[in-house]
Order: structure tokens, then C-alpha cells, then sequence
């Protein structure tokens, strides 16, 4: 029974369970509604191509997954730390929060051409772009975790000498460590998603600019490829994340 709870408890799981999802709804979509190939190639056909164009995938997945990262531990970075300087600085806090609501109001591939404009067609545009995805949602979820700390432990410490910072560190960010983990399971999806479509306006490497350039030679074994290698990603990614947020909020 402990093994079966463990076993139950790993992040693994959920990964597994989620691929071995996608192949019974796939493959079962395909023979109940006799889709042709031309408009959904079976799972079989797609993993076999992917293998016999290896080397193409797994350069443009570097490309995508360096991007993604990189503007993930980007913006998740900046988001924590303007959420801990607008809660020190409440006036701050209703100038800034407005501004970001209404820069999140527009959809981040919207900032594409300007960014691309900006910083080139490479890897810098789309960091940016998926760095703005992630930021606005870790600043979100942060500011609100950091205020659920208690605020008789808060005049507690504040009592005992304890300065802003050192409250921050030993009481809210504790606190605040379900809403951070919230915000980086958001964001996983997001910063591929972003990734991949700023590749696909403009780039010089990864799987959005080889989905746009198969798309345009009617490939699509390649498109799939690409569509299936960046879903395996995030999903594992996901799973990588689950397994942080056990270590990290061990408590819940």
C-alpha cells in the first residue's frame, strides 16, 4: 500500500497518464470518425517520422526550449521580486497594477512584431515575449500570496526588530510558496506557447519555424512532429515542476 502511494504520488504519473490519454483519444478519433491522413496522421506515422528526421526536431526543440526557459526564468524572476517591492511600496502598488493589467489585457504574440522589431529575429525577441507571459502571472499570484501571511506574526516579528526584508524572507514568502508554484505550472504552457508563435512570425531556428516553413511545403508529418515533440516537453516540464512543488510546499 506505501509503494502504491508513493508510486501514486510521483510526479511520473501525471505524465504518463496525460501521453497514455492522448493515444487512446487520438487513435480512437481517428477509426470512429475515419479521418483521413491528409487531416490527422496517426500517432504511428508521426512518431516514425519523427525518428527518421531526429537531428532537424531536436535542433529546433533546443532552439524553442532555450527560448522558453529563458524567458520563463526571466520573467517568473522579475515578477517575484516586483511583487516583493510592491508590497514594501503600497502607493507603488496602485500605479503599477493598473499598467499591468492593461499591458496583460492585449495577447502577448500581439507584442511580437514590435519585439521582433526590437530585439531581431533571434533568440532575445522571444525571450522577452515569454518572459512578459510569465512575469504578469507570477506578479499576480506572488503579491496575493505574500499578503496572506498572518498579520499578527507580522507585528510579531515586526516587535522583535525584524525589518521588511527580513519578514519577507522568513514569514511571507513561506507563505506565499503555493501561489509561486501555482504560477509556474501556469506559465509552463504559456512560455511554449508563446515561444512557438514568435518563431513562427519571425526566427531563425525552432519548432515554430519549422511548423510555419513544413506548413508552407504541405509537410504535415513535420508539423505534427514538431506539434508533438513541444507537447512531450511541456509535459514533462509539468511533471518536473509537480515533483518541485512536494519538495518546496512539503506541508500541503
Amino acid at each position: 500500500m506505501v509503494a502504491q502511494r508513493k508510486l501514486m504520488a510521483s510526479p511520473v504519473v501525471p505524465v504518463v497518464l496525460s501521453i497514455a490519454v492522448l493515444l487512446v483519444v487520438w487513435e480512437g478519433a481517428i477509426l470512429l470518425f475515419k479521418i483521413p491522413p491528409f487531416v490527422l496522421p496517426s500517432l504511428g506515422s508521426i512518431v516514425q517520422h519523427a525518428f527518421t528526421d531526429t537531428g532537424r526536431l531536436m535542433a529546433a526543440l533546443l532552439a524553442t526550449l532555450g527560448e522558453a526557459l529563458g524567458g520563463y526564468a526571466l520573467g517568473s524572476v522579475l515578477g517575484l521580486l516586483l511583487a516583493v517591492l510592491l508590497l514594501m511600496a503600497p502607493p507603488l502598488e496602485r500605479i503599477v497594477m493598473p499598467l499591468a493589467v492593461a499591458v496583460n489585457a492585449v495577447p502577448t504574440v500581439a507584442y511580437a512584431p514590435l519585439f521582433l522589431i526590437w530585439f531581431g529575429l533571434g533568440a532575445a525577441s522571444k525571450i522577452a515575449l515569454v518572459a512578459l507571459a510569465v512575469g504578469f502571472t507570477m506578479l499576480v499570484n506572488a503579491l496575493h500570496g505574500l499578503k496572506q501571511a498572518d498579520l499578527a506574526a507580522v507585528n510579531l516579528m515586526r516587535s522583535f526588530g525584524a525589518g521588511q526584508l527580513k519578514i519577507v524572507w522568513r514569514l511571507r514568502l513561506p507563505v506565499a510558496m503555493p501561489s509561486v508554484v501555482t504560477a509556474l505550472r501556469i506559465g509552463v504552457p504559456r512560455s511554449m506557447i508563446v515561444a512557438i508563435v514568435g518563431e513562427m512570425l519571425g526566427a531563425y531556428a525552432g519548432l515554430g519555424r519549422m511548423i510555419y516553413e513544413s506548413t508552407q511545403q504541405v509537410d504535415l508529418l513535420s508539423v505534427w512532429s514538431a506539434v508533438l515533440i513541444a507537447s512531450v516537453a511541456s509535459m514533462v516540464f509539468y511533471g518536473l515542476l509537480i515533483w518541485i512543488d512536494q519538495k518546496l510546499v512539503w506541508w500541503r
